[in-house]
């Protein structure tokens, strides 16, 4: 940020300084007989000239600046998404052992397929709305059988059924909960 600054405060100071220069040629050339009106209207123009310059300066600056920070975004992004599968790869035993879990929990419940894929999409974080969207159907329909689903579990509600499943695996017990409470931000 600094180094922006810098970079902008030496432009806008290069700026003033091309106008300076140039009205004092303006005014060298033009010598002492040139009107006042006439010398305005040449400043102004040098400093429209002059301004748009540094403007153009400016946003260059900040493309370069931008095109800086995406790379640098891809690149967390690269390496997160490979954090990602490597701790995909070491708990996929876990995983599956989990998956096949609360399939047979939406068996023992006796779920249809159209409330097991809901109850799936559910556990995944998806609103009503968006599985409707991706299921094209609509919101009243997922809602219905997403009741449908927390009845068959006798569970009152979506957080209920999401707690159901995912409830002891975020479970830290009390010696590894941190000593100060997380803060969502």
């Amino acid at each position: 940020m600094a180094r922006l600054l810098n970079g902008r405060s030496r432009l806008a100071a290069l700026g003033i300084a091309a106008f300076a220069l140039l009205l004092a040629l303006e005014w060298i050339t033009e010598g002492e007989d040139i009107r006042l009106a006439d010398f305005l209207i040449d400043a102004l123009a040098l400093a429209l000239l002059v301004a748009t310059s540094v403007a153009a300066a400016v946003v260059a600056i900040d493309v370069r600046e931008q095109h800086a920070d995406r790379l640098a975004l891809q690149q967390d992004f690269e390496l997160a998404k490979a954090d990602g599968a490597q701790w995909r790869a070491r708990a996929e035993d876990q995983l599956d052992q989990f998956r096949r879990a609360i399939g047979e929990q939406f068996e023992e419940w006796e779920a249809t397929a159209a409330e097991r894929d809901i109850g799936h999409l559910i556990l995944r974080g998806l609103s009503h709305k968006e599985i409707a969207r991706l299921r094209q159907t609509s919101e009243a329909t997922v809602r219905q059988q997403a009741q449908s689903l927390y009845r068959k579990a006798n569970l009152p509600n979506k957080g209920a059924f999401s707690a159901y499943f995912l409830d002891d695996v975020l479970y830290l017990p009390p010696s590894q909960a941190p000593e100060q409470p997380l803060r969502l931000s």
